[in-house]
């Protein structure tokens, strides 16, 4: 018997090859009446699609690229985990590029990204990242994009975060309930939302306890360890008077406990430290790490779903998708002598 093609299907249900071809695939915006009508006629005369013309056709790479600052911190291998599962389910690889907090790493991520070489890109942006007019290169060539963790605001797209302000702020107010005055704020970037997001919380927990926001207690690293321990130790040498630091990131809470090493600080005694960390060991540290624990695997799973709608099922996505994943504070013995 000969083969049955789209052509054939096409023609015994009046409709166009393009829209049994686009039943078929599931598109989002073939109705579902029609979709039935479809596969039952193909299931009916074995209709069996050609997976090397398909292939062709729609010009899918069955992999997407996941673009993170760094890897070091445990946060991204857990939505590197994430990632993967929903990748795997879908029968696609994944590529990584590491942008080491660099824009020009960055940029050059991009480009190679929309030269096709992935169907669905996620993205971490880097710290340094102050234009993302190189983003557009993806939305011109039609290459779904999701952030996760950090994020461009002004890019109409969806994006899968953790509460930062809401945890920042639950973070400051435990460090004041636990007798902290004088509170140093360690960050990687002001002007990414993530960092404005997470600073604002801090201050609003000074001014809510009635202390005000000092600027020269905001500390700005450079994920580079030696120069951090040194500015962190420089700055507690200089304000004796700090009893409280709160580390954004989580390499910087590890930074702040060699500082406080060096100076003969004992935590949390002198100086209680808290930092937002996906640590696997922050329970061993000694003593252990007080930490905002944020839902790495998930967000990268949900940020995962939401790129595969778009590239199996041709969907556009919406900044109407984004997803808010809460963060839990998780106290141990940095902040409190009987966590």
């Amino acid at each position: 018997m000969k083969p049955v093609n789209l052509k054939k299907l096409a023609e015994e249900l009046n409709l166009s090859v393009a829209t049994v071809s686009r039943a078929l695939n599931d598109r989002y915006d073939i109705s579902q009446l029609t979709k039935d009508r479809v596969r039952e006629l193909a299931t009916r005369l074995h209709y069996e699609p050609n997976p090397y013309a398909s292939s062709l056709r729609r010009q899918k790479s069955k992999t997407i690229g996941v673009v993170i600052p760094e890897i070091a911190n445990h946060f991204f291998s857990l939505a590197i985990n994430g990632i993967e599962e929903v990748a795997r389910d879908n029968n696609y690889h994944v590529l990584i590029y590491l942008t080491h907090e660099d824009y020009q790493r960055e940029l050059s991520s991009m480009r190679l990204l929309a030269g096709g070489r992935v169907d669905g890109v996620l993205l971490s942006v880097a710290s340094s990242s102050q234009d993302f007019a190189h983003l557009d290169m993806l939305r011109e060539r039609g290459i779904p994009m999701v952030f996760f963790d950090r994020v461009y605001e002004d890019m109409a797209t969806a994006r899968v975060t953790t509460d930062d302000y809401d945890s920042s702020y639950r973070a400051t107010r435990h460090l004041l309930e636990e007798g902290c005055r004088t509170i140093a704020y360690l960050t990687i970037s002001h002007h990414l939302s993530i960092g404005k997001r997470r600073l604002q919380g801090y201050i609003d927990a000074l001014r809510d306890s009635g202390l005000a926001y000092d600027e020269s207690l905001v500390l700005p690293g450079q994920l580079d360890k030696t120069h951090d321990i040194a500015i962190i130790k420089e700055l507690l040498e200089s304000r004796p008077a700090i009893d409280g630091i709160f580390a954004s990131v989580e390499s910087l809470a590890m930074s702040s406990y060699e500082a406080c090493r060096l100076l003969g600080r004992t935590i949390p005694q002198d100086i209680k430290i808290l930092g937002f960390s996906n640590l696997e060991i922050a329970s061993l540290l000694s003593p252990p790490l007080t930490t905002i624990t944020q839902p790495a695997y998930a967000i990268g799973k949900e940020a995962a779903k939401i790129l595969f709608q778009a590239v199996i099922k041709n969907k556009p996505i919406s900044s109407n998708q984004s997803l808010e994943i809460k963060s839990e504070l998780i106290v141990r013995g940095s902040t409190r002598l009987q966590a």
